[in-house]
């Protein structure tokens, strides 16, 4: 079990699992975000939107340590966070994607997935090269957890295909796969359906709530697609020039004036 699977046990669904107090980011001097304060419950598909440029992404890199704030706090399962590195925090149980896919495109899907087991993996480099005793035992659990996630994912046709000859759509799949073999408490998810057509958005809405519904994951979630993030969101918050500008529900959010004038364009009727 991991950190952040121990700490979750004391976070009932629907009690706050995150939250980001007062966060200020500048690189230089150009601000990424400017005193912002939000929260995460646990098992919600929480959306964070706005328009390029207005610190989505830079958010996700707080809340998963690869920025610092220079001000502000993360608070994680009622306790506060230190600086810690990204791979720390995968510790803790909090998985990502990316917005620019980030496979090795020369691996099989299941050896990509298999990467994302590498908190899990505690035998030594020796013990693994000889494949014996423990190591050997690791490897059979682990590769039984990948297999778990292909079959999840309907991706069994392509679990020896090297991902570089998979479609766009397929190769989010895998990246999404990866993450998921962390088992993580909490998920973020970076434009997953960036370049993808209808059918494949549809695919990916569904399994991000399948995963949601079924291994109870909490999800922060970057998404351009107003009409996806409306249908698959708990809650919304909105980031507009590095501040934020709007928080609450689709319906709330989607009604709000500021994030009609500054993201949305015309009120949904």
């Amino acid at each position: 079990m991991n950190r952040g699977t121990e700490l979750a046990r004391n976070v009932a669904p629907g009690e706050e699992i995150l939250s980001v107090q007062s966060i200020s980011l500048s690189f230089g001097g150009v601000k990424a975000l400017s005193d912002i304060s939000f929260d995460i419950m646990r098992g919600e598909v929480r959306a964070i939107i706005g328009p390029n440029g207005a610190g989505k992404s830079s958010m996700l890199n707080v809340i998963n340590g690869f920025y610092h704030p220079q001000l502000g706090e993360v608070h994680y399962c009622g306790e506060k966070r230190k600086a810690l590195k990204p791979h720390q925090i995968a510790n803790q149980g909090i998985a990502r994607t990316f917005q620019n896919i980030a496979l090795f495109k020369g691996m099989s899907t299941l050896d990509n997935i298999m990467t994302g087991r590498f908190t899990f993996m505690n035998s030594s480099v020796f013990k693994q090269a000889i494949w014996r005793g423990a190591a050997e035992k690791e490897e059979v659990e682990n590769r039984e957890k990948v297999e778990g996630i292909i079959d999840f994912l309907d991706i069994q046709s392509i679990r020896k295909t090297p991902v570089g000859r998979l479609p766009y759509g397929l190769q989010k799949r895998v990246e999404l796969g990866r993450a998921l073999a962390a088992e993580p408490v909490m998920l973020l998810l970076d434009e997953p359906m960036a370049g993808m057509n209808i059918e494949e958005k549809e695919d990916m809405s569904r399994f991000i709530l399948d995963v949601q519904e079924e291994f109870g994951t909490t999800i922060a979630l970057i998404e351009h697609d107003m009409g996806v993030v409306m249908d698959i969101s708990d809650r919304v918050v909105v980031l507009d020039y590095g501040k934020k500008i709007g928080d609450g529900t689709p319906d709330e959010v989607r009604n709000n004036q500021a994030v009609i004038d500054a993201y949305l364009g015309v009120p949904h009727e």
